[in-house]
């Protein structure tokens, strides 16, 4: 106990390894959070929350930075905050949703975000922290992308893109994965946009071992009213 108050009033005070330490703090909640998400497959996965939670911490020492540098002033502050905000906006330009209901940009945001706040951490002469940040900003983009994909591969759980013959391939499909023990969590039925096909539908499937995927995605494409499949 006595070693972690130490440990923590090292990091809450102010030079250069407790901002390396600060930093290195928000990379690990960004991947503990974005592991969870990655592995539930959901939209946002380790990249973008491990930039996000980099931002937001390089932001704190920077106004940290600004007041320790100005005496206590904090004036400064409404620019930075008025570029943070509006970044954001711009960041959203970037987000898209495919035809297969999947969400693409997020990580494009989150960086370009990110970049936004290394900018003003530079800007104002908080060179140690925006270098520091810089260097895990590019393992992130680098490291964690092949993390990712290495969770990706190995999750039980997945998304499906399914293309019908009919109308009544969803209920037949939903029959098919009870009858192979197959969980379905998420299934999203839309119309097709071509006049005579079926409907397509994105489902969310959880198999017993990730191994069990590749036979899933082939015994799926062998049933008579499953015109196409493919993982997403």
């Amino acid at each position: 106990m006595t070693l972690w108050k130490e440990f923590t009033a090292y990091c809450a005070a102010w030079s250069i390894g407790a901002i390396a330490l600060r930093l290195l703090a928000a990379l690990v909640v960004g991947i503990v959070i974005g592991v969870d998400r990655c592995i539930k497959r959901r939209g946002a996965g380790i990249k973008t929350h491990t930039l996000v939670c980099l931002g937001s911490a390089l932001v704190m020492l920077t106004g940290q930075f600004i007041f320790i540098t100005t005496n206590g002033s904090n004036y400064i502050d409404r620019l930075p905050a008025q570029v943070i905000s509006g970044v954001g906006f711009l960041g959203v330009g970037t987000i898209i949703v495919t035809g297969r209901n999947q969400v693409r940009g997020l990580t494009t945001a989150a960086s370009l975000w990110t970049c936004a706040c290394l900018g003003l951490a530079v800007g104002i002469g908080f060179v140690d922290g925006a270098l520091i940040t810089l260097l895990l900003v590019i393992f992130t983009l680098k490291v964690l992308n092949r993390v990712d994909e290495e969770i990706h591969r190995r999750s039980r759980v997945f998304d499906a893109y399914v293309e019908f013959d009919s109308s009544g391939g969803a209920s037949l499909f939903f029959e098919e994965m009870r009858k192979i023990n197959v969980k379905i969590s998420n299934f999203e039925l839309c119309k097709s946009k071509v006049k005579g096909e079926g409907p397509t539908a994105v489902a969310t499937l959880e198999v017993e071992r990730a191994e069990d995927k590749p036979n899933l995605l082939n015994a799926i494409r062998d049933l008579r009213f499953v015109r196409y499949i493919e993982e997403l």
